[in-house]
């Protein structure tokens, strides 16, 4: 039940002024990647960091690229686990919400005794935000009940990321707020933890360091923005995100996407969720002699080089005619372009999370992280081609998540080509002829009994498809499996006869026609050996 208070609620937070270092505009702009890119000086972190990870060279390459850049990318990917300071499922809801509350939020000037400047445009607005929930939300997400201990299966994740990205994990480290007053929290800040930094990755244009990785709650969900007011839905509010921030090491559009790939790939092969929405990137850029802009809203890392492009030519353009020049946040435009969207956030606005205590990361974590490390896609991509399977019927695997059940299939029959015909064409043909869906039908479970058959010698090859049809038509497995054979006698008897009556086919028209008469009774290999004599 919802409380009175949470029905009108004004939300306001405590900022502590940190420094934080800011790359000289006068240098030249490079760029990385970074999840909800934080200065480490912005975390509390106690004891001395534990160095782990994996190195992968890389051949150098130069820069192609007519004026020197400095940037910084952001990605935020969700984690495929609950929500990360409550038990809430994971699960975005489009049906009709169980209640609604409405508030405002207004801002307080921190420790420093400033308010924070994008903090105070939002402030300016003067908004009403109404909040949506359900029953798959609780008290945690409209900021009526404390916090949860930290999600630990969302903090395995990101361990194993942070290994990945050759990061030292902090041993313990204060999980923080900060503040956030343009609706999307219903108490006006996020809260956001460090659990590793100085890593880094290898490009084709040089080693990029990476500053730091977070795990941090998303934010809520816009369903309706007007002038004065925004809809927000509680469904993804919580969701665990992990923030991986490079440092400005980048110095050209082709290295920002090459990054922005590498780390994508490492993300793709942990637990993560995927989808439209559920990761998001974001640029930092600046030229000599302009300030860092940050472009956020990247879906498609395709767009990379086109917005860095365009942003570079706006950001020459200003200085040229001389404008004010000054750092803020842009919204990226489906054409490369972009628009105004708020000022740069200052590094006031963050402040000790005191409902939760310290994160403490045990040495027992970080090796059973280590334990459980995921190879990279790639990785996994050069094993299959070199067992024999296609680039393209790798990429399918891949896109469709079922590297681990091909993998685990292929330990029953180390014959990877007619594994991936069993997995993913045979089902997607039977379903084309069928007319219906099969995969409810020819589960992996499925496979693997047919597999096991095959590898005991009590189902040929052959008979495979023949038996998914039957189970399609409505046989049980057992059935199924209990392919009537003809003698050789009788085959050939019987291809005679077909061949008398239809004369001047060719052989595969022959075949054809065959096997579809016996429907799993011969083997092709019966019926070309037979045609051959017939046909000479």
């Amino acid at each position: 039940m919802v409380s009175d208070k949470s029905k009108e609620i004004i939300k306001s937070g405590i900022e502590i002024q940190r420094s934080q270092k800011t790359p000289s505009i006068s240098m030249p702009i490079k760029s990385g990647i970074e999840i909800q890119q934080k200065s480490s000086n912005e975390f509390s972190s106690i004891s001395t960091p534990i160095k782990s990870g994996i190195e992968i060279q890389r051949s150098q390459k130069t820069p192609s690229i007519s004026i020197p850049i400095k940037s910084g990318i952001e990605i935020h990917q969700q984690l495929d686990t609950h929500k990360l300071f409550c038990n809430c499922p994971s699960v975005l809801r489009n049906d009709e919400s169980d209640f609604e509350i409405k508030r405002r939020l207004h801002a307080v000037a921190g420790e420093s005794g400033e308010i924070d400047v994008a903090v105070k445009h939002e402030v300016l607005l003067d908004k009403e935000f109404i909040y949506q929930g359900y029953d798959t939300t609780c008290l945690v997400e409209l900021d009526e009940e404390p916090p949860h201990l930290i999600n630990q299966e969302a903090l395995g994740i990101g361990l194993q990321i942070a290994l990945l990205l050759n990061c030292e994990i902090l041993p313990i480290s204060q999980i923080m707020r900060k503040t956030v007053v343009d609706g999307s929290n219903t108490g006006g800040f996020q809260r956001t933890v460090l659990i590793a930094r100085d890593g880094y990755v290898e490009t084709n244009f040089g080693k990029v360091r990476i500053d730091n990785v977070s795990l941090e709650e998303d934010s809520a969900r816009v369903v309706d923005r007007k002038k004065e007011r925004v809809v927000y839905r509680l469904d993804r509010l919580g969701i665990p995100l992990i923030e991986i921030g490079t440092a400005p090491d980048i110095n050209s559009p082709e290295q920002a996407k090459e990054v922005a790939l590498y780390i994508g790939d490492i993300l793709r092969s942990c637990n993560v969720r995927r989808g439209i929405g559920t990761i998001r990137q974001d640029v930092n850029i600046s030229i000599e002699g302009h300030p860092r802009i940050e472009i956020k809203g990247f879906q498609d890392v395709k767009m990379f080089i086109p917005t860095i492009k365009k942003e570079v030519e706006r950001q020459k353009d200003n200085i040229k005619k001389k404008k004010d020049l000054r750092s803020e946040v842009r919204n990226a435009l489906p054409d490369g372009s972009s628009e105004f969207l708020r000022p740069m956030p200052g590094v006031a606005r963050m402040y000790p999370e005191t409902d939760l205590p310290l994160l403490k990361i045990s040495r027992e974590m970080i090796n059973q992280a280590k334990k459980e490390l995921p190879k990279l896609r790639s990785e996994i991509q050069g094993d299959l081609i070199k067992k024999g399977l296609r680039e393209d019927e790798v990429k399918i695997l891949l896109k469709r998540g079922e590297i681990d059940d091909f993998l685990s299939l292929l330990k029953l029959v180390d014959e990877p080509r007619f594994v991936f015909k069993i997995l993913i064409e045979l089902p997607k043909e039977i379903s084309r002829h069928e007319g219906k869906d099969v995969l409810e039908i020819l589960t992996v479970d499925v496979i693997e009994s047919i597999l096991n058959l095959i590898r005991t010698g009590e189902l040929k090859k052959e008979d495979v498809k023949h038996v998914m049809e039957e189970m399609v038509r409505g046989k049980s497995f057992d059935d199924a499996v209990k392919v009537e054979k003809l003698e050789s006698e009788e085959i050939e008897i019987e291809i005679a006869k077909l061949v008398k009556e239809k004369p001047g086919l060719s052989v595969g028209g022959y075949m054809g026609l065959i096997m579809q008469k016996f429907k799993g009774k011969v083997t092709g290999k019966e019926v070309n050996e037979i045609l051959g004599k017939l046909m000479k």
